[in-house]
C-alpha cells in the first residue's frame, strides 16, 4: 500500500509531465487511444497502467521517467482525501447522483431489471458540448456493465462441501 505522503509525491511528479507536455487531459487521451478521465485517473495513481499502453503515453508525455512508468504499472491504492468531497465541482457531482440516484436505480431496474452498474468495468468521459442557448455545458457519461443480482441459491455456491439431507 502506498502511503498518503509517498502517493502524492509521485502523483506531483506524474502531474507535472503533463504540465510540461501542455498537454490537456483530453489531448494526451486523443494520442493513446484512452478517455480523458482514464489519463486522470492514471495520473492521480487511482488506475493501473497497462503494459500495452505504455508506448503511447510514453509518446504523449515523453518525460515520464522508468521509475514513474514502473510504479504507475503496479495496483494502485485507490483512495481520496476526505475533504475532496467539499471541493465544489466535486460536491455539485454527489449532489446531482443524490438528486437523480433513485430515479436512475428506477430506470436501470426497467430497462435491465434488478442490478446494478459496474464501476469495475466502466468507462467514464468528460466533454464540452454547446447548448441549445449557446452556453458551454458540461457533459459526463457514465458507461458501466450491466451486473444482475443473483439468486442465492446453495446448489451453486461452490464454496459450500456437497451436503447430505436425510
Amino acid at each position: 500500500m502506498e502511503a498518503s505522503g509517498e502517493k502524492a509525491a509521485v502523483v506531483r511528479r506524474l502531474m507535472e509531465a503533463k504540465e510540461v507536455s501542455g498537454k490537456t487531459f483530453s489531448g494526451i487521451a486523443a494520442e493513446t487511444g484512452l478517455t480523458n478521465v482514464y489519463v486522470a485517473q492514471l495520473l492521480r495513481r487511482q488506475a493501473q497502467l497497462k503494459a500495452d499502453t505504455v508506448p503511447a503515453l510514453r509518446a504523449a508525455l515523453p518525460t515520464l521517467t522508468d521509475d514513474l512508468i514502473e510504479l504507475m504499472m503496479q495496483p494502485p491504492f485507490r483512495s481520496y482525501h476526505p475533504n475532496i468531497v467539499h471541493e465544489p465541482a466535486i460536491y455539485r457531482l454527489n449532489e446531482a447522483v443524490m438528486h437523480f440516484g433513485e430515479s436512475i436505480k428506477e430506470i436501470i431496474n426497467e430497462e435491465f431489471g434488478d442490478g446494478i452498474m459496474s464501476a469495475i468495468d466502466f468507462y467514464c468521459s468528460v466533454d464540452k458540448v454547446e447548448g441549445a442557448d449557446g452556453k458551454d455545458r458540461v457533459v459526463v457519461t457514465f458507461d458501466g456493465k450491466y451486473l444482475p443480482y443473483t439468486e442465492q441459491k446453495s446448489e451453486h455456491m461452490m464454496s459450500r462441501p456437497t451436503r447430505k439431507t436425510s
